[in-house]
């Protein structure tokens, strides 16, 4: 084998490293038109994406420009009808009130007649049963005062009664 001496090594070396770099020109090369295409292809997908989107955009953008002051006015007229309801709201309630007021009222009154009403027979109820006992009283105290003057016209015949029992002798203080 030869001696390789300095100039040969260098040489070599030289060699290597332009090989080296012609490849890695040649991966940038090859990197490069990979992306070139890619770029292109994705450059015509956005083309066709943007002819397809544009025209729904302007759709779109027609559509809300016809339809936003109807939007708008149906909103301020939805806004119209919720304030009405609201006032509706606070008189109803308002009627409501005053006729829960005016029912109580009639109801204390009905209270008050049927008490009445109930107080005056309780009253009359007394009365005619005082207006009928008190002739009820006087002839069974007549009667009672006839009998006794009958018992005692009759009584003289026959043997005193004895108003105690024998059992009560004892008994009395």
């Amino acid at each position: 084998m030869q001696t390789l001496n300095h100039d040969t090594i260098e040489l070599i070396l030289i060699a290597i490293t332009t090989a080296a770099v012609l490849l890695e020109a040649f991966v940038l090369l090859a990197i490069f038109l990979a992306l070139r295409h890619t770029s292109r292809t994705i450059l015509q997908h956005v083309e066709e994406l943007k002819s397809t989107i544009i025209p729904f955009v302007d759709n779109a953008r027609g559509f809300l420009e016809r339809v936003g002051p109807k939007v708008e006015d149906a909103t301020s007229d939805i806004a119209d009808i919720v304030a009405g309801l609201k006032a509706q709201a606070v008189e109803a309630e308002a009627s409501a009130s005053e006729i829960l007021e005016r029912v109580r009222h009639q109801a204390s009154r009905v209270d008050e007649m049927v008490s009445s009403i109930l107080n005056t027979v309780d009253r009359a109820a007394e009365y005619v049963t005082d207006v009928v006992n008190r002739p009820v009283r006087q002839i069974s105290g007549l009667m009672a005062s006839i009998r006794a003057i009958v018992e005692s016209l009759r009584g003289s015949a026959r043997e005193p009664r004895e108003t105690h029992s024998a059992r009560d002798r004892d008994t009395f203080i």
